[in-house]
């Protein structure tokens, strides 16, 4: 491609401000509420991936594949445990995405 095309000749358009379906508060409660579960999950991994370090060597880690079976295991463990309740944090990540919602189309209507 010439380089010559890429270069601006015109004045760049103005940034148009989001709509709302952009937004966190754009979706179903359902889906906020799984967006929640799903970040907790992600933690309770993390979590468990530290959890696990401490256990020590079983002897299974002969090859990459076992590893990897072992890393999906815990990765679907975590989500288990996130989608069955888990510690309790994706009530506040949804409370804090709606608070936050609020506050931003507060902010928004001012503009």
């Amino acid at each position: 491609m010439d380089s010559a095309k890429l270069v601006l000749t015109q004045p760049a358009p103005q940034p148009s401000l989001l709509d709302n379906s952009n937004k966190i508060g754009g979706v179903s409660d359902e889906k906020r509420k799984q967006i929640a579960k799903d970040f907790e999950s992600v933690l309770i991994n993390k979590l468990l991936d530290q959890m696990k370090n401490t256990i020590g060597d079983w002897g299974f880690e002969k090859d990459g594949t076992s590893r990897q079976v072992r890393g999906i295991f815990w990765l679907y463990l975590a989500r288990d445990i996130a989608n069955n309740g888990g510690f309790g944090l994706w009530k506040d990540i949804e409370q804090f995405a709606k608070q936050a919602n609020a506050t931003a189309q507060s902010l928004d209507s001012k503009i």
